[in-house]
């Protein structure tokens, strides 16, 4: 009996099942990829009706009230790594964060959506309903402020489904008359069903574009109803402040150090630091603004940006710091302030014997607590509303700040200021003192080496050593520089205006070839010596003293 070969023709090529299985892992790929587009899509869509309704009933943004509740809500640490990692850019990495998050989350919805349809849908909408629950944690908040973020989730799950449902394959007809040949097992009753077709994939793209294009003109729309930074600027540059009943005499000979590349006595608007937790620029109103005096008064007090300005303005030169700032830091600054004196208006007030604190209140909810006791003791604590002879600049403070020399700027220095209610501490804490910063925040004594900079390469010869120091409200007696062991050496020091500014300081050296290592320290006016031991900022402030090495030859 003659063996039968197996035709080869009819045998599966195993090369032939891997490119189909490739093929087949490709395709799953695109489709992963198409339903995560569906979800950014749908998610987008969502945001930009909110960011429309919210715009045009005059409400809060979802999306910044959610990235201001992830500030809230983050510990300490992690706030305190964000300002020392990041600086000035802590806002744009978060928001950048917060958008990553955003479009992974929708995208992870996209993907669900294709087997799950009530899952998928489910994790768009709950983007929004976040934004909602955010935006009821903000000040002043009602429950009419999370329609805008409740309506975008609904049109986000809608949108998702919509799209699903685009994509889905629906029963085609079938041809008026069967195929000629079928095979030995077709039967009439399976030719009598639907059959499934693919869809083209016009329908989806079609509609994800539609989509796109609503999340686009809505979101930009709402964008361009809110009140612009470039309407604000332009509402400032029309405001002339009125001379000061008691002006600041001119600075004295001497408060520069004149050496290039050290800091100025007075720091330029731009140059000033910002460390705060507005995610976004408050953008108030000089026309509309109200300042609410209140809590343990006799006379409670709103007074209007005219109101303030027809006051008896005084000007004063005054170094503010910030808690966060580090041994050497950047995080201080000096201008020259106008403003109203706090005193004035707590006198027209009539504040209460039992009051402990003046609880400051921003924009955008955040709260200092300034002893009353340091605020009323007869320093230039100001309720400012300009710097360096004009407004304060809108990412200071505009239209009115407070400024309390001698304190740090998160017990004093309120920007975007609407509120100020006298109470005990028990009552009101404060949004640092409810994270265990200490209560007072008196500014410590420090001071910072700006030239040479760390690991500079110095020629041998006359080198100058320069830089500033602080201790406001008490004033610098001293600065002394030690080069690697040996004495310390005391430094010339730039005039001062008065004892809550920082000053000017220079020693020269000759240097000689070799590393060194250079030390500063100060001694306030009370004459307490900056002390050597070293400490992080939190909780009163970080102490120490500067130490870096530069290569001379």
């Amino acid at each position: 009996m003659t063996q039968e070969r197996p035709d080869p023709a009819a045998e599966p090529s195993h090369a032939g099942l891997r490119g189909r299985t490739t093929s087949r892992a490709a395709g799953r790929w695109v489709d992963l990829v198409g339903w995560a587009a569906a979800g950014i899509v749908a998610g987008a869509t969502g945001i930009g009706v909110a960011l429309l309704l919210a715009a045009l009933a005059g409400r809060g943004d979802p999306v910044l009230a959610v990235g201001s509740s992830a500030i809230d809500l983050a510990p300490t640490p992690l706030k305190e790594f964000a300002v020392s990692r990041f600086g000035t850019a802590d806002k744009t990495v978060l928001v950048g964060g917060m958008v990553a998050v955003l479009i992974g989350a929708a995208a992870v919805a996209g993907m669900l959506v294709r087997r799950h349809r009530l899952i998928g849908s489910a994790l768009v909408a709950l983007l929004g309903v976040l934004g909602a629950a955010a935006t009821l944690t903000r000040p002043g908040s009602t429950a009419t402020d999370a329609m805008p973020a409740l309506i975008g989730a609904a049109v986000a799950a809608v949108a998702l489904l919509a799209l699903r449902s685009a994509a889905a394959p629906r029963p085609a007809d079938l041809p008026e008359r069967p195929p000629a040949a079928t095979g030995a097992g077709e039967t009439a009753a399976a030719l009598a069903r639907p059959q499934l077709v693919r869809p083209s994939r016009r329908r989806f793209l079609a509609l994800g574009a539609g989509l796109g294009v609503v999340a686009l003109a809505t979101g930009g729309t709402g964008l361009r109803l809110s009140r612009s930074r470039a309407e604000l600027e332009a509402a400032r540059a029309t405001i002339r402040l009125p001379a000061p009943a008691d002006p600041a005499p001119p600075l004295p000979p001497g408060v520069d150090s004149g050496v290039p590349g050290a800091t100025p006595f007075q720091t330029a608007s731009d140059q000033f630091y910002r460390v705060d937790t507005a995610l976004i620029v408050p953008r108030l109103d000089p026309r509309s603004y109200a300042l609410e005096i209140g809590g343990m008064v006799d006379r409670p007090l709103r007074l209007s940006y005219d109101d303030l300005l027809a006051m008896p303005l005084v000007e004063r030169d005054i170094t503010l710091t910030c808690v966060s700032n580090e041994v050497g830091g950047p995080y201080v600054g000096s201008t020259r302030w106008l403003g109203v004196r706090l005193t004035d208006v707590l006198d027209r007030a009539g504040i209460q014997p039992a009051a402990e604190q003046l609880l400051s209140t921003s924009a955008d909810g955040w709260t200092a607590s300034t002893p009353v006791s340091i605020a009323t003791d007869g320093r230039d604590a100001l309720i400012a509303v300009g710097w360096n002879g004009e407004p304060l600049p809108l990412d200071h403070g505009f239209p009115v700040r407070l400024v309390v020399p001698g304190l740090y700027g998160y017990v004093s220095a309120t920007k975007w200021l609407v509120s100020i209610k006298a109470t005990t501490y028990a009552d009101d804490p404060a949004y640092w003192t409810q994270r265990g910063w200490d209560v007072n925040g008196p500014i410590l004594t420090q001071a910072r080496i700006d030239v040479p900079a760390p690991l500079s390469r110095l020629a041998p010869g006359r080198v100058a050593i320069a830089g500033v120091a602080w201790a406001q409200h008490r004033g610098i007696s001293a600065v002394e520089v030690q080069i690697d062991d040996d004495d310390w050496r005391p430094a010339r020091l730039g005039a001062v205006p008065s004892a809550d500014t920082w000053c000017t300081w220079v020693l020269p050296w000759e240097a000689t070839p070799g590393p060194h290592t250079l030390r500063v320290r100060a001694t306030d006016g009370s004459g307490v010596v900056q002390t050597a031991a070293r400490t992080t900022p939190y909780p009163r402030g970080a102490t120490g003293q500067q130490e870096l090495v530069v290569i001379v030859g």
